[in-house]
């Protein structure tokens, strides 16, 4: 029987601390699933489009697949014949909040198991949010996310000088 496992969550951007647990998720699993949330009533930094293709591209593991999703998490597991939820935490405000998700997955289908993975102590602290708010703010990037990922921020964001704003001679 295949091992498989869904981690799911929004990545946007994905760091190095959700690449920690891919990583360590890989070796656990006979198969991981990332799975990229598709929520409309956020407004993401990327679109899932961009956001699966990143992964696909920093994620050089072999057993990892990326995948895009909406919906209820535990029918997409089901459908994807995933048995384990894994949920990363950094504190105990995550803590609270995936207990309370982990709690009614399990209500609406106790098959599948919710699995929480600590990241490793450099990306205790590391969110998709403060890294959206470093980079907005002109901070380094070194050590938050896979260069590839800041090169794409970067270029998201930047600004072409238009005809009108070029200053004449």
């Amino acid at each position: 029987m295949i091992r498989r496992a869904i981690y799911p969550g929004s990545f946007d951007p994905v760091t190095n601390g959700h690449l920690d647990l891919i990583e360590r998720c890989a070796r656990l699993f006979d198969e991981v699933i990332v799975a990229v949330l598709m929520n409309g009533s956020k407004h993401p930094f990327f679109t899932a489009e961009e956001r699966v293709g990143l992964l696909r591209e920093v994620v050089p593991v072999s057993n990892v697949q990326v995948e895009s999703f909406d919906g209820l998490l535990v029918e997409y597991a089901k459908e994807r014949g995933a048995s384990v939820i894994i949920r990363g935490i950094r504190a105990i405000a995550d803590y609270e909040y995936e207990l309370q998700m982990a709690l009614m997955n399990r209500r609406l289908n106790p098959g599948i198991e919710t699995i929480f993975l600590l990241p490793a102590e450099p990306y205790s602290y590391l969110s998709s949010r403060l890294v959206k708010e470093v980079f907005s703010l002109g901070g380094s990037m070194a050590g938050l996310v896979h260069p590839l990922v800041e090169e794409r921020m970067r270029a998201k964001v930047a600004v072409t000088p238009s005809p009108r704003s070029k200053q004449e001679d």
